[in-house]
């Protein structure tokens, strides 16, 4: 029965969204579009199709509603007085549930999450594009790729974990990392571009490049692909924390490949980006870190929104998966919060330990890269902590970040919060308000072609 009901709600909401279409709500008129010619302008209307040629989806990987305030903060000028605009401001536009199905529960994981906005389908957590009785679900992907358009994926974690995986692959549980990958041999996508090396066998490698496509591990070969198809596999798991690699900006050069690459098909393309590590410094109370990864993820979304405003032909939709580490901004019952003690700390906690426990004279060398000396008492602390190993000195410094920039967290897991919807371009309009995450996949689906495209 519950599998019935299930199916019984998305055929109601697709139809509900089907009329909106047919009946005008969406017809050759002016979409409220937050496309914006500077960064202080609010949403401005724009002309454009009824219905896109291009669908890209964003996800924060763990970006509560926190993480875009914090981040607002972080980028503030504290020479002006106003406090500027970020592009999570400018592109708002709703907010979204993200519960899974009843059987785990209130509180999502990133499987269960994706495969909800990868199918419109609510499943238990560490699910992989499968239903409660483990039955495979159509993707947005695959459903595209029946329709005639390209597909791809470039996120920050491995390729074949949770969130890009259920856009791709069906899978019981996500933590089979190795069948997952295997199973990308299928999926025919154009473009797959992050980490996972040691998921890919040499075997498997061939087996792609059989299958027509370019294997790279190299960053700097990603600039002389010219054409799809393209497995770009950059590290031997995660990509590098952006605190750690400011210059490089991975993502967004990931996904204006991806978007060179996919426009090439002039029948159109889905494209998914994840900003994935944002949710990995978030299980690690890891505000300094978290704060890169959300810059990057921030600098990928304007690599898109720019692609919208040239294109006017697509549409981009940027949301969360689920809420990440209960972060607090501002804690203990202080009125403050510091994000310039952020932008001091020169390098992720796990690396200041690595380079503090090899060092003699240690103090020194963890003032200069936290930004701030600690006190004597602080220094004890770290001391103690020092002779313990690598993640007990990693997470007392993340401890004393958190307290020179009085961040709070209430959990190392994820939380049941809302999340935010931020959307721009034809089809924009039908993401505004209150949805559940199953919502924004019906949406997606809605907008696709109805029938095979020929060139």
């Amino acid at each position: 029965m519950h599998f019935l009901s299930t199916y019984q709600r998305l055929i109601s909401r697709l139809l509900l969204v089907s009329s909106l279409i047919v009946t005008g709500v969406m017809a050759d008129e002016v979409v409220m579009s937050p496309v914006v010619t500077d960064t202080t302008s609010n949403n401005v209307p724009t002309t454009g199709p009824s219905r896109p040629t291009n669908i890209i989806i964003m996800i924060g990987d763990g970006m509560g509603p926190a993480y875009t305030t914090a981040y607002r903060y972080y980028k503030d000028n504290p020479e002006t007085e106003e406090i500027e605009q970020t592009v999570f401001d400018r592109l708002l536009v709703g907010m979204a549930s993200t519960y899974p199905a009843p059987v785990s529960g209130y509180v999502t994981d990133s499987a269960a999450s994706a495969t909800a906005l990868s199918t419109g389908v609510k499943s238990y957590n560490g699910a992989i594009a499968v239903d409660t009785e483990k039955r495979p679900l159509t993707t947005l992907m695959e459903k595209a790729k029946s329709l005639g358009l390209s597909t791809g994926v470039a996120v920050t974690s491995q390729v074949n974990h949770a969130t890009p995986a259920a856009f791709l692959a069906h899978n019981e549980s996500r933590r089979n990392y190795i069948d997952i990958a295997e199973a990308y041999l299928t999926t025919d996508a154009d473009v797959i571009l992050g980490g996972g090396q040691q998921y890919f066998t040499p075997t498997l490698l061939e087996q792609f490049s059989a299958k027509g496509y370019q294997n790279i591990s190299e960053f700097s070969e990603l600039e002389s692909v010219t054409t799809p198809k393209v497995l770009g596999l950059f590290a031997d798991v995660q990509l590098p924390w952006v605190i750690n690699d400011q210059e490089a900006h991975k993502l967004s050069h990931m996904t204006q490949k991806a978007l060179d690459l996919l426009s090439q098909n002039k029948q159109g393309f889905v494209l998914l980006v994840e900003g994935s590590l944002i949710d990995w410094a978030g299980h690690s109370n890891d505000i300094a870190t978290a704060m890169g990864e959300m810059d990057e993820f921030a600098s990928a979304i304007e690599v898109v929104e720019q692609f919208v405003r040239q294109r006017k032909d697509t549409l981009m939709v940027v949301t969360a998966d689920h809420n990440t580490g209960g972060l607090s901004v501002g804690a203990h019952g202080k009125y403050e919060w510091h994000p310039e003690v952020l932008h001091k700390v020169k390098a992720s906690p796990d690396v200041i330990a690595s380079q503090a426990i090899a060092e003699d004279n240690w103090q020194p060398l963890t003032a200069s890269l936290l930004g701030f000396t600690p006190s004597e008492t602080q220094y004890s602390q770290l001391q103690t902590a020092r002779m313990q190993g690598n993640e007990p000195l990693t997470v007392a410094l993340r401890k004393l970040i958190d307290i020179e920039s009085n961040t709070g967290w209430t959990s190392g897991g994820h939380t049941a919060m809302d999340v935010q919807v931020f959307a721009a371009g034809p089809g924009a309009r039908l993401f505004s308000g209150h949805q559940d995450n199953i919502d924004i996949a019906i949406k997606m689906f809605s907008l696709l072609p109805q029938s095979v495209q020929t060139p």
